[in-house]
């Protein structure tokens, strides 16, 4: 009787688990618990795992993370998290972490932490160089609801630059996302405007990841539930492009994307109303 009873909770389990849907995305594993406010996700060149990182509130940890979603290594930045949100690397594979999260959009110093690939490779904690920079057309703190633009989730590197893509924290105009540039480079910066970009006008449309190819042809956005793919642009005007639309048919706090190939992207989700936390995998088409 006992020995039924394990059976039949044996295979409750297989097909509870083989009824979730991720819709289409590819389930890759469960993340460490560690890792339950992921925010970031970059790939590490010439290997199977990523860095990746926690948002507000956190320490200020960046973790190796293998293909199973298993932490193999933490390193210490000598820096606050006060809102990490996103990961880029540069082509000497130098680590830029973005701590420029702004709910409420009264951030008067907002910075990025570039971790230097020898650090990355020997250290166990790092001293950054920081890079701060601001909007020149913000001028409050916070500014009025109808005008609160400048929150940020999502960045990427190219060409000696670091790419922002606002989030919109006002109602009317949830879908908006404000693109623009920045030195990769020690100092103070005055933001560079370059363009807009509207997905749509609900909260689930938000920006909350960005990424481009390791050729440079191809730009994502990622919201909880789609992906934007920007192709045949010129130079950095990357709105400028044909535009493609994946709807992932899977809703979740999605907060983390990054490119393993040309074609091939990586997700991460925050763990939130008893789901996420997990590591997906999308090819492009």
């Amino acid at each position: 009787m006992r020995l039924s009873y394990l059976r039949y909770l044996v295979i409750l389990f297989f097909f509870s688990n083989c009824s979730v849907n991720y819709g289409q995305l590819t389930y890759v594993g469960k993340l460490s618990s560690d890792l339950e406010e992921v925010s970031g996700i970059e790939s590490i060149p010439d290997s199977d795992s990523f860095w990746m990182v926690n948002d507000s509130g956190n320490h200020p940890r960046v973790y190796v993370v293998n293909a199973k979603g298993k932490i193999t290594k933490t390193l210490y930045v000598e820096g606050k998290n006060k809102d990490w949100e996103d990961l880029t690397t540069d082509k000497e594979g130098n680590l830029y972490v973005g701590d420029f999260g702004n709910n409420a959009n009264d951030r008067k110093h907002l910075k990025i932490y570039k971790l230097a690939a020898n650090d990355l490779t020997h250290g166990k904690s790092i001293l950054p160089v920081k890079i701060e920079f601001s909007f020149p057309n913000q001028k409050k703190f916070p500014p009025k609801k109808k005008k609160r633009h400048f929150d940020i989730e999502s960045f990427f590197h190219y060409n000696g630059y670091l790419y922002l893509f606002t989030k919109s924290r006002t109602k009317t105009d949830y879908g908006r996302t404000d693109l623009y540039k920045i030195p990769a480079t020690e100092g103070k910066h005055k933001a560079q405007f370059i363009s807009t970009f509207n997905t749509c006008d609900k909260m689930k449309c938000w920006v909350t990841s960005a990424a481009i190819s390791p050729d440079g042809k191809k730009v994502v956005l990622l919201s909880h539930e789609a992906i934007w793919q920007f192709t045949d642009f010129k130079n950095d005007h990357f709105f400028g492009g044909q535009m493609k639309k994946f709807d992932l048919e899977h809703e979740s706090q999605k907060e983390g994307i990054c490119f393993k190939n040309n074609n091939t992207v990586y997700i991460t989700d925050e763990k939130a109303h008893g789901k996420g936390r997990n590591l997906y995998v999308f090819i492009l088409d």
